[in-house]
């Protein structure tokens, strides 16, 4: 079964309170984000040669990921992306395949006003395929945070000046319907009943695995299997959209408890080649696995939810 009560509680707590290439203009003729940051190493705004500097970590963590430098890639990420960097690179390096990296280029770059004390840069990149990228500052250096997160629809592009790259600040209802977005999400996937009020089109891909979850327990048989979602707890990332509304980035785990019944376990969630890399066992009783969900969400001004942009990850496995 999946756990529905983190959900209601988080909801109801929050209703209550690379070498990557960007296709922009010359770095000389940007100008400065409106509003100063002070942390992660500056003390003046951010402008487009930040951001271009920003998006280099990615040539960085393809390279690291080529030598499976596990210290490397956790050095270069933070947020989701540090979630795939500690266990996914110690079971690379038992033989289970390494993330694909390609050279992300034909980039668009958005910098944001109002990040305070935490600056950011969001990216998206149009080739090999589309996909959004968070770039977050702390300990004086870039990291990635969030990425690729890659396009499941026409992919949202949010709202900036044609030459800064500088997006205008969020209205202040849009700021709470993004803050909301991860545990609207987190109520959606926590309730395959559909009580909670949250909705999805019918072929938003969240939609789709809300019902995946709720199959998976048969799928496993006779194994027993528990299931549960979370947010991943994180600073607001959002960028509004030309007419309203905001772009939000933001991430879930999934957790499954499985149990076999006998020994060993009859049907493992993710097969058992990933078992082994990850746990060096071959079969054993129980296993936990989380699973990291990054997302790319539209959100409306009357607060619906759309999925711009999706990816799934196997962030360990336990047991």
């Amino acid at each position: 079964m999946i756990a529905s009560g983190i959900a209601a509680i988080l909801l109801a707590g929050l209703l209550a309170g690379c070498g990557a290439q960007a296709a922009e203009p010359p770095a000389e003729r940007a100008a400065p984000a409106t509003v100063p940051t002070t942390g992660g190493g500056f003390a003046r705004a951010l402008n487009l040669a930040d951001a271009r500097s920003a998006i280099g970590v990615l040539a960085a963590l393809r390279d690291a990921w080529r030598r499976r430098d596990c210290d490397k890639i956790q050095f270069l990420t933070a947020a989701a992306a540090g979630e795939l960097g500690g266990r996914p690179c110690q079971a690379a390096r038992e033989g289970r395949p390494a993330p694909a990296n390609p050279d992300w280029t034909d980039v668009r770059l958005f910098i944001p006003t109002g990040a305070d004390d935490r600056p950011y840069v969001v990216a998206l990149a149009r080739r090999p395929r589309p996909a959004y990228f968070v770039f977050a500052r702390a300990e004086d250096r870039w990291r990635l945070a969030y990425g690729p997160v890659e396009v499941v629809r026409e992919a949202a592009e949010p709202d900036a000046d044609q030459e800064s790259r500088v997006a205008p600040p969020l209205a202040g209802g849009d700021v709470l319907r993004a803050r909301l977005a991860p545990q609207k999400h987190l109520a959606f996937l926590a309730d395959p009943a559909g009580l909670s009020g949250v909705r999805f089109a019918a072929d938003d891909p969240v939609r789709d695995l809300r019902d995946e979850l709720a199959r998976r327990p048969g799928k496993v048989r006779p194994d027993r299997l528990e299931v549960a979602v979370r947010v991943l707890p994180d600073d607001p990332h959002a960028l509004p959209l030309p007419g309203g509304g905001a772009l939000a980035f933001h991430a879930v785990k999934i957790i499954y408890i499985q149990r076999a019944t006998g020994r060993r376990l009859a049907h493992p969630i993710f097969g058992r080649d990933a078992v082994r890399d990850f746990t060096g066992k071959a079969s054993p009783a129980k296993i936990e696995v989380t699973e990291l969900v990054t997302l790319a969400t539209k959100v409306a001004a009357d607060g619906r939810l759309t999925t711009v942009g999706m990816t799934r990850a196997l962030a360990g496995i336990t047991g």
